[in-house]
């Protein structure tokens, strides 16, 4: 192999890789295929909030908690379908 042809394939090593990125899969409804409106609906729910009464007698929110002690479903918004096998990829594009 000559010197040419070495450096050739040394080149083509070289080369920069073009990287894909893998495309978003958005969750959608397999019922009516509504892919922007859903429902996270939680059971046994303790919801605390936290208020400050202001000088004129008036009160403002300070804090909100929430402590889920049931399951979670996850629905669609538009025709209500089950769709709680998908509520784990939600959680993860949740922010």
């Amino acid at each position: 192999m000559s010197y040419s042809e070495t450096s050739k394939i040394k080149q083509n090593k070289i080369k920069s890789k073009v990287v894909t990125l893998p495309n978003i899969q958005r969750i959608t409804c397999p019922d009516c295929s509504n892919n922007k409106e859903f429902l996270e609906i939680s059971d046994g729910v303790i919801l605390t909030t936290r208020f400050i009464q202001n000088s004129d007698g008036s009160f403002s929110q300070e804090l909100d908690d929430s402590q889920v002690l049931g399951q979670v479903k996850f629905y669609c918004g538009d025709c209500g379908a089950d769709l709680t096998r998908f509520h784990k990829r939600f959680l993860e594009m949740l922010f």
